[in-house]
């Protein structure tokens, strides 16, 4: 039995997830994307009008795998341990052997203007990270919801950061180091 090969829509958002996270979305062409997925130009734009709704599209998607990575670490749990681990995600993150950094804090280096497509995927993603973070924060009883999720909003940003610049074991530990700071005990 033969597997049935991916919809050229599906072959283009894989290849822009590959080639944008790599190398960056403004230095990979339409050209390079049409040729790498193996479609054609017109299936491109009958898919994507522009390359600026395949960076959208590429970024929902990196959104929907961490939601559904952070709800798999925190549902179900006692709410410390919940965000603990939701946080933990964050850290597990930066280790993988191509680590580049955040998708989204990259993304909004390459696209300036708030108002663009593209920032609005990147400000929907921060706004759902935060309320999880907020709700975890507010069934620990945290005095202060709205300030510990925008410390823990800051925190995955540097550690994102630091997770490709730094050595990212140690970036997990004091990621993980100052959760527990935050947190009441």
């Amino acid at each position: 039995m033969t597997t049935a090969e991916p919809h050229p829509k599906d072959r283009l958002l894989a290849t822009a997830t590959r080639l944008f996270y790599a190398e960056g979305i403004h230095a990979v062409g339409v050209e390079r994307l049409v040729s790498e997925a193996a479609v054609t130009r017109a299936t491109f734009y009958r898919h994507y009008p522009t390359k600026d709704d395949l960076v959208a599209a590429y970024l929902a998607e990196t959104s929907r795998r961490i939601r559904v990575a952070v709800d798999a670490a925190r549902v179900g749990k006692p709410p410390r341990e919940g965000l603990v681990d939701a946080m933990a995600v964050v850290g597990d993150a930066t280790r993988g052997e191509d680590f580049r950094g955040c998708q989204f804090l990259n993304a909004a280096a390459e696209y300036p203007d708030a108002g663009h497509q593209v920032r609005q995927v990147i400000e929907d993603h921060r706004q759902w990270f935060f309320g999880v973070l907020r709700e975890q924060a507010a069934a620990l009883g945290h005095p202060e919801p709205d300030h510990a999720a925008r410390v823990l909003v800051l925190l995955r940003d540097g550690a994102l950061h630091g997770g490709e610049l730094d050595d990212p074991e140690k970036v997990r530990a004091t990621l993980r180091r100052a959760v527990d700071d935050l947190l009441p005990a």
